[in-house]
């Protein structure tokens, strides 16, 4: 049952071969069973989860419901749940249960679906391995001999998905944080257009740049889930009014006469030589599938890295100001004076990648440094976004590596914090421009699964998920479960 799709197990529930109680225990058994080994999960929600699944069932018997109802899933924990702790993987946030639903959250509920849990994931969303939480590192079930990472920060989803114990889980993406993960852990990942969907209640990173958005196993069921994610927010300022078409409609779509586009900045002699076979014959089933691909220039996609760890630490160190000690979160023991009271609750508080973020971030926006270093890096932005804009102009949809290599060892980069944001390397141009991308599985490098990225013009996320679905149906490594969870 764990390996059907969303679109099997709503088939099966239709259907009556399950009933949606029988469906959740049985994840939920199977969380008890593997999760110990992976530590995906911060929160089980068995007791909330049973009784939304036997109000999906009656729900089913009286002939109502959407293709959702009673279909299992986990939220990452950075998204509000009314009544459930929400850490945000972090120790400040180790007491808070959350006042209210984020949209997302509201929007599943409404749909009928049924929650596990909240997922772990690195510290506030800051880092590229799952090694930042609070709540300890999650492993990637694909791990043989060696530990992995399942990359970051949405590793509990994208491990659980992998794992076979969530069919899928939603996740966020701040510089790669959906589309790495997935491409470590062998799953598809989509970022949707900056607005398209809702960030309220999703706890802030950084606001120009976080978009939430599906972690699955096929394009299909990303598909399904973004009908249920996407859409205009009033609550949102950043939220888009613009109609949410079905993005499962056009999945059995032609893809004869697509025109892809290669950046040659990204398949150069750094890339290696095994991904570079990876993404040839990746390249060559789009083309038996009538794709014609063309290369293309992105001249300023260098300068993305070092732009996105200025704004990104910038607009952090001004979103986690508000974890003060003083309204919610952790507290520290008998501070002496409020000044004392602010600078403990957040040195105890706040974990080391995350205070290293802060203070680049407070430096960056500082008296004297903030033209040199928070405008200039918004100037070198907009470059960034019109290389897409000229390139869109000629092509449909970019094609790229996920992440320079598969997933890596535990402790391998996390002294060096440059190394480990370079991982990020092919990933945050599309955060810096705002635009959709995702990762699909495209292949196995020494047994690990390595993904290949599409990017797309803004909305367009309908013809990604369609040239993924596509793709999918001519090759199998979206089906590949890791050794122990078959």
């Amino acid at each position: 049952m764990f390996n059907k799709t969303v679109k099997e197990l709503s088939l099966g529930l239709a259907q009556g071969e399950f009933s949606s109680v029988e469906l959740t225990q049985h994840y939920l058994d199977r969380i008890k069973e593997k999760d110990g080994e992976i530590n995906s999960f911060i929160t089980v929600t068995e007791a909330e989860a049973l009784a939304e699944a036997k109000s999906a069932d009656k729900t089913r018997a009286e002939g109502k419901g959407s293709d959702w109802t009673g279909i299992p899933f986990a939220h990452k924990d950075i998204f509000c749940t009314k009544g459930i702790q929400t850490t945000c993987g972090s120790k400040m946030l180790e007491n808070f249960i959350a006042p209210y639903d984020a949209t997302i959250v509201s929007n599943f509920k409404r749909a009928g679906a049924v929650c596990l849990g909240k997922t772990n994931m690195d510290e506030f969303a800051m880092g590229s391995s799952n090694e930042t939480s609070y709540f300890g590192k999650v492993i990637n079930p694909w791990s043989d001999s060696e530990s992995l990472v399942p990359g970051g920060s949405s590793g509990g989803s994208a491990a659980a998905v992998a794992a076979r114990l969530t069919p899928i889980a939603t996740a966020t993406d701040t510089g790669g944080s959906i589309r790495q993960p997935a491409s470590f852990c062998g799953l598809t990942g989509l970022k949707p257009t900056y607005g398209r969907v809702s960030r309220y209640g999703m706890i802030a990173f950084a606001s120009s740049l976080d978009q939430a958005g599906p972690m699955a196993r096929t394009a299909e069921d990303a598909a399904m889930m973004l009908n249920l994610m996407a859409g205009h927010d009033a609550k949102d300022s950043t939220s888009i009014i613009k109609d949410v078409p079905d993005y499962t409609a056009n999945l059995n779509n032609s893809i004869d006469g697509l025109r892809i586009g290669l950046p040659k900045e990204f398949f150069n002699e750094h890339l290696s030589p095994e991904l570079q076979s990876v993404l040839q014959d990746s390249i060559k089933q789009l083309e038996s599938q009538g794709a014609i691909f063309k290369e293309i220039s992105l001249p300023h996609s260098h300068l993305s890295v070092p732009a996105y760890y200025v704004i990104a630490p910038a607009e952090c160190s001004a979103n986690l100001s508000r974890f003060d000690g003083v309204r919610y979160g952790y507290r520290c023991e008998d501070p002496k004076d409020l000044m004392d009271l602010y600078q403990r609750s957040r040195t105890e508080g706040f974990g080391d990648e995350v205070k290293r973020r802060i203070l680049i971030g407070a430096y960056a926006l500082s008296a004297g440094y903030y033209d040199a270093y928070y405008n200039k890096a918004q100037q070198v932005r907009r470059l960034i976004k019109n290389d897409f804009v000229s390139a869109f102009e000629d092509i449909d949809v970019i094609l790229s590596p996920t992440s320079p290599s598969p997933a890596f060892g535990f402790n391998s980069k996390g002294d060096d914090p440059v190394k480990m944001y370079l991982e990020d390397i092919f990933t945050i141009s599309t955060n810096l421009a705002g635009l959709p991308g995702m990762s699909l599985p495209a292949g196995l490098i020494n047994g690990l699964p390595i993904g290949m990225q599409l990017i797309g013009n803004y909305f367009d996320e309908s013809r990604l998920l369609n040239v993924a679905h596509q793709f999918q149906k001519a090759t199998d490594w979206h089906t590949k479960t890791p050794k122990g969870f078959e």
